[in-house]
This record gives structure tokens, C-alpha cells and sequence, in this order.
């Protein structure tokens, strides 16, 4: 058994304004696994900014872990509590090498192309036309519902963009999520989350920035819109840890992102956590390629999820690696007579 790494930067094709920034570019890291004529792929996806991988020596881990592969999936996993990118892409390039077809883990009704995953369609922040242009083009291709980012424009400008979305389409129309990605104030959070309030949201992501675990703890209690925790489930790798913020903050829900709370597993126990008290959950991409999102898509799909997931987001990227996977009336489908395209990795696996 050998192990190869390589590097991948996915160009957007429109950039991505969020409250951190404008994203051109986002870089990705592909575990590739051969013994034989068996292989397996795994992606470990970098936001920088927000996944908490050691940047200076991430490179260096990676090849470590490469030269290390004969140990084997639960005796490396061990030293990468602090790499939740390479678990990641260290767990599903295993589950890919172990399946009969690389890019299917466990046959289902989705890989059959006969089921599907209801999605979010992601608006990106920027000028108003922009931002009502997406939404326009979200709706008209079939979401019913639509995630936009809130934090970095004018306040009174978004909630402008929000009224007239409102006055055309009601909340039976369109469900609106918000992401906030942790930028409001203290001070100001609870005011903007009442006028918000008025455009009948179905929930925040993350108000404010991580750790003030009391002061979201009154958020969630007192807000007139249902908060989801996504950023806050970063780096908290122990049970009782997770557990403790749980109860303290007492969210509605908690959004599930493998790549960065360190892979598949990690997902399951948090999800178990949080079905324990009562609180609902969704998972989201950190931008994956097709490579990351088939993984989760799969997984999830197989959780049998009751709310639409953050996984649309496969068309956003000019040199994504063709796929099977396509959206259709806001729902995430696997045309299961296309092939996967392997021209980024042909070079190992031929």
C-alpha cells in the first residue's frame, strides 16, 4: 500500500463575498491511496481563516501521514487530532480505497441515481443588484430554500434585500436561512436579530464570533430567530467539552461541517450529542471539490436528514472535477451514468 498527495487550488467563478473577505480562489489537498490496481481518494479542504489546521506544517503532516499509510486509518487518526482537514480526507480516501468503486462508499438510492438531497441555494454577499440577481436565479431554478450571508454589507441595506425578497415571495414560498459567520457585535446582535425578525427567517448561523458561550446562551434563549452553531463547533474535540457547550448555549441547531470538525465520525457523535437534547442538526461543505462533497452527500444522504443540507455548492468553482452530481428544483442528484472524471490524479492511479 502506497500514499501520494497532492495540491489543488479551485478558482471561483464569481468571487465570494463573505464577512470575512472575498474568496477568489480556495485551496484543496488530495490523499490518494494504491495498492495495486485499487485506489482511493480523500480531500482535505483549507478556508483559510477558519479551518484550524496548523498552516506553517500542514504540508509536512501530510506527507508524514503519506509515508505512514501501512498503519492504517485508526492508528494515524490518533495524531491528527489538531488536523481535522487531513482526518477527513484521511478517513474517506479509506472508505473510498475499501469500496468496490472508489467514488461510490455504500450503494444507495442517491448513487442509483433514483434519490436525492434537498439543498440550500447559497447567495453570496455584495452590492444590492448582485445579491438580488442570485437570489432571482436561485429561485428560478427551483430552490424553496435559499441561505444568504449577512454581516459585511450595510445593515439597513441587507435588511432592504430581505423586505423586497419578502414582498414578493412569502415564507410557504421561500425559506430563508441567514449566516452571519460570528460578525455582529454584542452590542448591536440582539437588535438586529428583532428587525430581522420581521422578514419571517428561518434561522441564523452563528451571530457572533466563538467562545462567549454566556452571551450566546441569552441569544438563543431570547432571540426571535432560531440560532444554528457552526463556527462554535470548531476545535472542541472531547465529548464532555462538546457536551458542556451544548448545554450551556442550548442551540436550535448545529450545522455539521466534516472538514472541519475532523471528518465523518466526528459528524456521527455529534449528531448524537445533539439528537440527546433535542437539538436538530444540517450539514454544510467548507467548499469542498466534488471530491469532499460526494463524501459527505453520501453520508448524509444515508442520515436520512429531515431538513435541506449546505451541499449545493459543487457549481461554484471553474475547475471543479467533473462528476455525476447535478441540482435540479433546489435538490442534489447523481446521474449514475456518468462517469467520474480522474484527470487531476491520473498521473498515480495509471
Amino acid at each position: 500500500m502506497k500514499a501520494y498527495y497532492f495540491k489543488h487550488l479551485l478558482k471561483f467563478k464569481i468571487p465570494g463575498g463573505t464577512s470575512r473577505g472575498i474568496l477568489n480562489d480556495k485551496e484543496s489537498w488530495f490523499i490518494i491511496i494504491i495498492n495495486g490496481d485499487n485506489y482511493g481518494i480523500g480531500e482535505c479542504s483549507l478556508i483559510k481563516g477558519l479551518s484550524p489546521d496548523p498552516d506553517s506544517i500542514f504540508e509536512l503532516k501530510l506527507k508524514d501521514i503519506c509515508r505512514k499509510i501501512h498503519l492504517g486509518f485508526a492508528n494515524l487518526s490518533l495524531e491528527l487530532e489538531s488536523y481535522p482537514s487531513i482526518l477527513f480526507g484521511l478517513e474517506t480516501a479509506f472508505r473510498s480505497f475499501k469500496s468496490n468503486d472508489p467514488f461510490v462508499f455504500s450503494k444507495s438510492s442517491l448513487t442509483k441515481g433514483e434519490g436525492s438531497l434537498s439543498v440550500n441555494g447559497l447567495i453570496w454577499m455584495g452590492k444590492k443588484s448582485f445579491m438580488k440577481s442570485q437570489i432571482k436565479e436561485k429561485i428560478q431554478s427551483g430552490f424553496n430554500c435559499i441561505k444568504i450571508k449577512v454581516g459585511a454589507l450595510d445593515f439597513d441595506l441587507e435588511c432592504e434585500i430581505l423586505k423586497s425578497l419578502r414582498s414578493e415571495y412569502s415564507e410557504s414560498d421561500i425559506e430563508i436561512r441567514l449566516d452571519a459567520n460570528g460578525s455582529f457585535s454584542l452590542d448591536s446582535s440582539f437588535e438586529k436579530l428583532e428587525k430581522l425578525s420581521a422578514f419571517k427567517i428561518h434561522s441564523i448561523e452563528q451571530p457572533i464570533s466563538v467562545k462567549q458561550w454566556h452571551e450566546m446562551a441569552f441569544l438563543c434563549e431570547k432571540s426571535p430567530i432560531p440560532i444554528a452553531l457552526d463556527e462554535e463547533l470548531i476545535g472542541i474535540p472531547s465529548y464532555k467539552e462538546q457536551k458542556k457547550m451544548l448545554l450551556e448555549i442550548n442551540p436550535t441547531y448545529i450545522i455539521l461541517k466534516p472538514s472541519l470538525i475532523g471528518g465523518l465520525k466526528k459528524a456521527d457523535a455529534w449528531i448524537k450529542l445533539a439528537s440527546s437534547l433535542n437539538i436538530k442538526w444540517w450539514s454544510t461543505s467548507a467548499l469542498e471539490s466534488n471530491i469532499g462533497l460526494n463524501a459527505i452527500s453520501q453520508w448524509a444522504f444515508n442520515k436520512e436528514p429531515l431538513l435541506p443540507q449546505g451541499l449545493g455548492t459543487g457549481m461554484l468553482f471553474s475547475n471543479n472535477i467533473e462528476s455525476p452530481y447535478f441540482i435540479e428544483n433546489g435538490f442534489l442528484k447523481y446521474n449514475s451514468d456518468m462517469a467520474w472524471n480522474s484527470n487531476l490524479f491520473k498521473d498515480f492511479i495509471s
